[in-house]
């Protein structure tokens, strides 16, 4: 459990370390880049959010598979 939690936060560290040396490199303006990164934002947030209604109703429907008593 530690190995894994020592893994995500590296991930977590080296993606906060790429994109701030993306937001320094980027040859747009400031408002172009918030613009861009806040669509980019938007559609991860909604590819979370739908991966994960997809996934609780995956478990839901599992859940009520071990529910039912079986015969």
């Amino acid at each position: 459990m530690r190995r894994m939690f020592s893994f995500l936060i590296g991930i977590l560290v080296g993606a906060l370390v790429g994109s701030t040396v993306a937001l320094l490199l980027a040859p747009e303006s400031g408002e172009q880049l918030r613009g861009e990164l806040r669509s980019r934002g938007d559609a991860f947030l909604a590819d979370v959010r739908s991966a994960a209604d997809s996934r609780r109703i995956e478990l839901q429907s599992r859940l009520e598979e071990l529910r039912v008593p079986r015969a």
